[in-house]
């Protein structure tokens, strides 16, 4: 069974039940436990279902999109396996401008920032604050109105700031990613991640496969405008093999 068809009898049986646990499901469709998981985060994704500890319930009963801290503590270890990933394609001239867009996950690579020395650019608060542990580094934070959901810096001062500036390499998180693009709900987040994609001389975004097959409000890049994604071995290959067809480099973590 294609994975498209097992998550439509997935939502099939949530609509009935109003609940479906992995182990559960796993057994229903002879596949094994990881698979379910792997359904279920595409879903949620999608916004189609809301994770729990254990399974899955509709979206209307509960809040479906986490605060910031809620989503630090949400797949933490693939997180950081493709933060660890994304550090290899930093560039070697440890003077390079680094920007690292507002992000659980893109917050993951300020340990891999020690031994840099050049300017660190962000519109995060809490990442401008992490990068400052690593006192050889010059960091600077972007100016803007904060968002309290993702508690990033937005709005046209924001980007203003980020046309002016040239980084050698930038960072970016997304909501949903899929053959044509990556996606994000808020425009003025949107507006910010785009000055991004334009102004820096290599565009990477960093993604857990849940955001695999979820298409969000507002594009901030079309697949031929990113030169790489580093996600988790959860992504579906056919999205994988789209993206590359596209020209993007896929790192797998």
């Amino acid at each position: 069974m294609y994975a498209r068809e097992r998550q439509r009898q997935v939502l099939e049986v949530l609509a009935q039940s109003g609940r479906v646990t992995v182990t559960a499901l796993a057994e229903q469709f002879d596949v094994a436990t990881e698979t379910v998981r792997r359904d279920l985060d595409q879903l949620a994704g999608q916004e189609l279902l809301v994770r729990v500890h254990g399974g899955a319930v509709p979206r209307s009963t509960t809040e479906v999109e986490p605060d910031l801290e809620s989503r630090r503590t949400t797949h933490v270890e693939r997180k950081r396996r493709i933060a660890l990933a994304a550090s290899h394609l930093l560039p070697a001239d440890p003077r390079a401008a680094v920007l690292l867009d507002a992000g659980s996950t893109t917050a993951e690579l300020l340990p891999h920032l020690a031994q840099r020395r050049g300017p660190v650019i962000t519109n995060a608060p809490a990442i401008a604050q992490g990068a400052l542990v690593h006192t050889e580094l010059e960091v600077h934070l972007l100016p803007g109105r904060v968002r309290p959901t993702t508690q990033a810096a937005v709005g046209s001062s924001t980007v203003d700031a980020v046309r002016a500036l040239h980084p050698e390499i930038a960072f970016l998180g997304c909501n949903g990613l899929d053959e044509d693009g990556f996606t994000t709900p808020d425009p003025d987040e949107a507006a910010v991640k785009s000055a991004v994609v334009r102004s820096a001389g290599r565009r990477v975004v960093l993604a857990d496969s849940s955001k695999a097959g979820a298409r969000r409000l507002v594009t901030f890049a079309g697949a031929a405008e990113v030169d790489a994604l580093v996600t988790d071995d959860g992504l579906p290959e056919e999205i994988r093999g789209r993206l590359v067809e596209a020209g993007i480099e896929v790192l797998l973590a």
